[in-house]
């Protein structure tokens, strides 16, 4: 399938790689005018860890990516924690990075521009997946684009007592239920919660955005503020009164297209600014 809506054209594809027996599916997005600097773009989907679906990146700003930049994008359908509780979803998108790393080139990508994003629960598994990338050394990552991510199973100021709208206090703490079972208010390990990292040295350049009014502000704000103290480039935004997921929800809020626009401007710069060479892209 083609689709050609206000940028450049995109070919739909539906893929699965077999990895320790078993096969996880792939939807990839392939532009059909590739540009300079083409980046291969993992993103991972939302839905508090046990709903969603891979086809969820064609209204997310996965599909903007490709549109806009003629990225690559690969997003993985990992498992759901209502059938298999982490490390499931983890593991199946560090697979389909190793599948992204070793087949950028064949799809038109340069796979010195490895990045990765997601909304929500995406965005827990992006901030979870470069920490388990850096600390097994296979796949470097030039960017990550953690959105409003998931990634505290602690309750924090926001998360806490909160009644906003679409993700709240009762949906948060069911979420981390069904992903970590009857680990979901223990230390567990940051590629299960990424605020639990305690070394955030080495990590990929971060951008994200986050409004004020849910849950997962205070643990966004701490996130990138971890990373700068930690030398690395990490910017975030915040909208005021702005509740999970504005700008999908709602896109033609004033707030909803400055975010857009300014995740834009922060991507271009990443383009133009990160790499991270690898050393090994043999193709599978």
């Amino acid at each position: 399938m083609i689709v050609n809506v206000s940028g450049l054209p995109v070919c739909i594809e539906r893929r699965r790689i077999e990895a320790k027996g078993r096969k996880i599916p792939l939807l990839l997005l392939l532009p059909k005018v590739r540009r300079e600097k083409t980046p291969a773009v993992l993103w991972i989907h939302g839905g508090g860890y046990m709903t969603g679906m891979k086809e969820m990146t064609l209204l997310s700003r996965g599909m903007d990516l490709a549109r806009r930049y003629g990225a690559v994008v690969v997003s993985p359908g990992y498992r759901l924690s209502f059938r298999a509780p982490y490390p499931a979803a983890i593991e199946d998108c560090y697979e389909a990075l190793l599948y992204l790393k070793h087949n950028a080139a064949a799809l038109g990508a340069d796979p010195n521009r490895i990045m990765v994003g997601g909304e929500s629960a995406g965005g827990g598994l992006t901030a979870s997946l470069c920490m388990l990338a850096r600390d097994r050394g296979e796949v470097k990552i030039a960017f990550q684009m953690p959105l409003y991510p998931m990634i505290d199973n602690f309750d924090t100021e926001t998360s806490k007592n909160n009644h906003g709208k679409v993700w709240d206090t009762r949906r948060n703490h069911r979420g981390w239920r069904m992903y970590l079972r009857e680990n979901a208010k223990e230390e567990v390990s940051p590629y299960a919660a990424a605020a639990r990292q305690t070394d955030y040295r080495g990590l990929p350049p971060a951008y994200t955005f986050v409004g004020t009014a849910e849950p997962f502000y205070a643990e966004t704000e701490n996130f990138i503020q971890r990373l700068k103290e930690a030398g690395v480039e990490a910017e975030l935004d915040v909208y005021p009164g702005m509740y999970h997921a504005f700008d999908l929800l709602h896109p033609r809020l004033p707030e909803s297209r400055e975010a857009k626009e300014r995740f834009f401007r922060h991507f271009e710069y990443a383009l133009e600014h990160y790499t991270a060479p690898q050393e090994d892209t043999n193709e599978d």
